[in-house]
């Protein structure tokens, strides 16, 4: 690939005002678990189709027998739905391009591919493997471009004969023209490739089965397909389907070249670009966590475009209204943990309270929850979630968080009773219960007070003073508003567990 000389040229927007409404298409393969670059590129496309009024086509690209699988088939269709995506044409939902499955349009893919060889547009290649490894290895020897040196563009009949005579059989290679490519990528700008980087490639393997580089842009022209927006790995493919497509359009099987645009990498640890096996990228683990969809999705379109530049909270439907393909950065984009955890943490501040008891539900029930199920009090849950929800990051935290509440005793964290129980800290919490025993327990202000006057009475701030309490009711040094939870616990339980907590300090 060779960039156009000079600075790079100016993006231009795709051209939408012309009475055609465009037609984006997601195309996954339901390959092991959905993982979180692959909802950045279903993200942009959702956005860039609704924000134009357009067409999203969900299409599955499950020609790949050894590695496909119809439980990853059934998580991609259920992440697109947690998301909250929905597609106009695709599986469930139908289309006027059926079927969505590209291992349903096989009998399709054949017939393109032998139109291409019957107008001259691709032709049988004989090569071996081992064949194409020694020229390849010659080419790079020489300094040359090591991409297949078009050996059977031109077969003589004796030739082809010959080949049959041996016992080969060919593959199928499309035949690139022999001329400079040029488009304007909606993201990158303008970009040249030269023939000489762009050679002839296969469609078809020998056993007849056809190749991602036939099937996608075949499916994307007899769908109409009219942006395609994808990952920058999939760039250098771009001008060998370009010239698939004007080739297809010889043939009255496509009415255009859709214009493209390639979305910057996602960079994991070490600058790396973020594959399938890093931890961080599958979506799953998010899920499991507790992230909300629309936090989630609010980070991951951070990476490599942006609402303003000082804004970086913001809904999907702002981002819908907003989104503009020619925006994107097509710098790499690292991926943060710690700004995605962040992020969705404001979206759960935005979520309303009855929203927000709901979505934790999952996180207080088995298999999440260590309490028996007799013991959650519903009263309790409803008044602790307030103050739980100015807290947590991600919704899985809310167990931890509130198990005091329903446990029969604290669960106590021996690093943290070791931090929190100094020396004279029995002594502590003897008078902190007498001044608990006689406060308003109505009144989270009041047992603050009780505890503040303990501490006094030992030399001891606040600070100091609260972090034995804490530890002897919840089990922690840290969690939700102490004294706010005290009172949701009440007076009986808080009282009896600082009687325990003395017990095993002074054991």
């Amino acid at each position: 690939m060779a960039s156009a000389p000079g600075s790079p040229s100016p993006k231009s927007s795709a051209p939408l005002g012309q009475g055609v409404p465009p037609r984006v298409r997601f195309c996954p393969s339901p390959t092991g678990n959905p993982h979180v670059g692959l909802v950045r590129t279903a993200l942009f496309n959702w956005a860039f189709a609704r924000h134009h009024q357009g067409t999203l086509v969900f299409r599955i690209e499950d020609t790949d027998a050894a590695r496909d699988s119809e439980e990853s088939y059934n998580q991609l269709l259920d992440a697109m739905r947690w998301l909250g995506f929905d597609w106009d044409e695709g599986p469930e939902v139908g289309g006027p391009h059926p079927p969505y499955r590209q291992s349903q349009r096989m009998d399709i893919y054949r017939d393109v591919a032998q139109k291409l060889l019957d107008g001259g547009y691709a032709y049988h290649c004989y090569c071996s493997q081992e064949e194409l490894d020694s020229r390849r290895e010659a080419a790079r020897a020489a300094g040359k471009p090591s991409g297949y040196d078009g050996h059977c563009r031109n077969l003589t009949p004796e030739q082809v004969e010959q080949y049959k005579a041996e016992g080969r059989t060919p593959i199928v290679r499309f035949r690139m023209p022999d001329e400079t490519i040029t488009f304007n990528d909606l993201v990158r700008g303008e970009l040249t490739f030269t023939p000489e980087n762009v050679p002839d490639y296969g469609i078809v393997r020998a056993n007849g089965a056809p190749l991602y580089t036939l099937v996608n842009p075949v499916d994307d022209a007899l769908m109409d397909i009219t942006h395609v927006l994808r990952g920058e790995d999939l760039l250098s493919s771009t001008p060998r389907q370009i010239a698939l497509y004007k080739a297809l359009m010889e043939l009255g099987i496509a009415h255009r070249v859709p214009e493209f645009g390639h979305l910057p990498y996602v960079m994991g640890e070490g600058n790396k670009k973020l594959s399938k096996r890093d931890p961080q990228s599958s979506l799953n683990l998010y899920r499991e966590r507790g992230f909300l969809p629309e936090g989630l999705l609010n980070y991951l379109s951070l990476l490599g475009w942006s609402l303003s530049a000082d804004q970086d909270i913001f809904t999907i439907e702002e981002m819908v209204a907003a989104f503009d393909i020619t925006d994107v950065n097509p710098n790499p984009a690292r991926f943060d943990l710690k700004k995605c955890e962040a992020i969705n943490g404001d979206h759960i501040r935005m979520l309303d309270a009855k929203e927000f008891t709901e979505r934790c539900r999952p996180w207080l029930q088995a298999p999440f929850a260590p309490w028996a199920p007799e013991d959650f009090d519903e009263a309790k849950w409803q008044a602790i979630a307030p103050h739980a929800q100015t807290r947590l990051k991600v919704l899985s935290e809310i167990t931890d968080n509130v198990d005091f509440l329903f446990l029969p005793e604290p669960v106590f964290d021996e690093a943290s009773w070791n931090k929190a129980m100094k020396e004279g800290s029995d002594a502590l919490l003897r008078t902190a219960r007498e001044k608990l025993e006689s406060a308003d327990w109505t009144s989270a202000e009041s047992l603050k007070e009780a505890v503040l006057a303990a501490g006094e009475a030992h030399g001891l701030k606040l600070g100091k003073a609260q972090a034995p309490v804490r530890v002897a009711v919840t089990g922690r040094t840290v969690g939700l508003p102490l004294f706010e939870s005290l009172e949701i616990l009440g007076k009986d339980r808080t009282l009896a567990r600082i009687d325990a907590a003395v017990a095993k300090a002074t054991a």
